[in-house]
């Protein structure tokens, strides 16, 4: 069978190597087989960020950072999902077949209530239908293009996994396939991706490296990684260790293997492995950025593939609500 993936990244705050590492790159090796539909989700951002230069800027950037990245707008159906109104008439129809209590369930939501009741205030405080709703709009982007596989990290996962039931909800009340019941692509990488404290890499931990920061300032942020006192001359253990963590994302076998070496024989300083670190996330970087820098400074560019992945797009969803709205009766 010919599956379909489907991703969308949310255009708040700069993206950074756990974007790419976790969503972008697995997600264009899955275009090389598999039928693709990647989109900037700046209806989700709408959630959190409220100023309209900002949401514009960084739409721009996310689209610019998936073509930089590698992604072929002639292979892949590219768009922006404020162009896809269909998306959001699908939207109104799922809210009708979905449970208040799967909603309650969703982590999003559960951490806000939590983080409220935490702060002794009331549960709801300064939580918006945009987060409490957010499962069922990702739902939305998914069904609408008959999705097989959605590249996720593991806290993303849940919001598949509601996709999937309210597609099996809506199959089974109707009696016929009107969905794809869609699966979560989980990466190897969005498992191990620590940031720059050793916790996961995360906007909301500000412990982020920028994907495309410019050498100095990506240089200045690797040497404000926390290490331990160790000095000079002492071995150190590469496992557990953030700097070495980061290393073997980007280097190759002989490179991770002769690193492992240099920590165990002692003599290197937390300076040289930080350096060793640059070195590779710049090489893996630098030309992706020149690229990235040249869409940002061409927005027009940009927009012309966003449109034309829209016009795509939109055939695709045209016909997929045409066939739902008669399943259920509004034709």
């Amino acid at each position: 069978m010919n599956k379909t993936v489907i991703t969308g990244i949310k255009p708040t705050g700069e993206v950074h190597i756990g974007n790419y590492l976790g969503a972008i790159k697995p997600a264009i090796e899955l275009a090389k087989k598999y039928k693709a539909s990647y989109f900037v989700a700046d209806y989700h951002a709408l959630n959190t960020e409220h100023n309209a230069e900002n949401l514009r800027r960084q739409s721009l950037n996310v689209a610019a950072t998936w073509l930089a990245c590698g992604l072929n707008p002639d292979e892949v159906i590219f768009y922006r999902q404020s162009d896809v109104p269909e998306t959001f008439e699908l939207n109104t129809i799922l809210t009708n077949f979905t449970a208040k209590g799967l909603l309650n369930r969703a982590h999003a939501y559960k951490a806000a209530v939590d983080n409220n009741r935490a702060n002794h205030e009331a549960d709801d405080h300064h939580i918006n239908m945009g987060l409490y709703s957010y499962p069922v709009l990702m739902a939305a982007d998914i069904l609408l293009f008959d999705s097989n596989l959605v590249p996720v990290g593991h806290d993303q996962q849940q919001h598949v996994e509601i996709a999937a039931d309210i597609a099996q909800s809506i199959n089974h009340l109707y009696g016929k396939e009107l969905f794809t019941v869609p699966e979560p692509y989980l990466t190897p990488e969005g498992q191990t991706i620590v940031g720059l404290d050793g916790r996961k890499m995360s906007k909301s931990y500000n412990n982020v490296i920028p994907l495309f920061a410019e050498s100095k300032r990506l240089k200045k942020i690797i040497n404000s990684i926390k290490t331990n006192s160790q000095e000079v001359h002492e071995p150190k253990e590469p496992e557990g260790c953030t700097i070495f963590t980061l290393y073997r994302l980007f280097a190759g076998e002989s490179e991770v293997a002769g690193l492992a070496s240099r920590y165990r024989a002692g003599g290197m300083g937390w300076g040289e492995a930080k350096a060793a670190l640059y070195e590779v996330i710049e090489r893996e970087f630098a030309a992706k950025r020149e690229l990235f820098n040249n869409y940002i400074q061409n927005p027009h560019l940009v927009e012309t593939h966003l449109q034309q992945g829209a016009v795509k797009a939109r055939s695709l969803a045209t016909n997929k609500l045409k066939q739902l709205r008669k399943a259920i009766g509004i034709d």
